[in-house]
């Protein structure tokens, strides 16, 4: 299968909960990068519904990005590309993932 990420990802575990258009659910986000997440959940979403993620930062503010769920696996989670965040949204996010892929890279050289 081809890649379609344009930017780089890195692991996380982060709270989060996300609002649909009836509902306000909550999960972990796995996988994250400054255009998209995967959230792992057992709850619903529809492919193409677009919906407010809200990641919950340790001794931080948290972050509200709209998104488009992309894909879906039942009853494991599903994927969403950013569409859209305020300007001090966008830059808290682009510092965790810069900060991630950091550590995760000082990490391999300690291998």
């Amino acid at each position: 299968m081809k890649e379609r990420r344009k930017d780089e990802r890195v692991k996380v575990e982060l709270e989060a909960s996300w609002e649909g258009a009836l509902t306000q659910l909550g999960g972990s986000i796995v996988d994250l990068s400054t255009s998209g997440c995967f959230v792992l959940t057992d709850d619903k979403v529809k492919v193409g519904e677009l919906i407010r993620v809200i990641i919950h930062q340790p001794q931080q503010d948290d972050l509200y990005i709209w998104g488009e769920v992309v894909y879906q696996i039942p009853e494991m989670g599903f994927a969403v590309r950013f569409t859209g965040a305020d300007d001090a949204d966008t830059k808290q996010l682009e510092l965790i993932v810069k900060a991630e892929l950091y550590g995760a890279k000082k990490s391999e050289a300690k291998d």
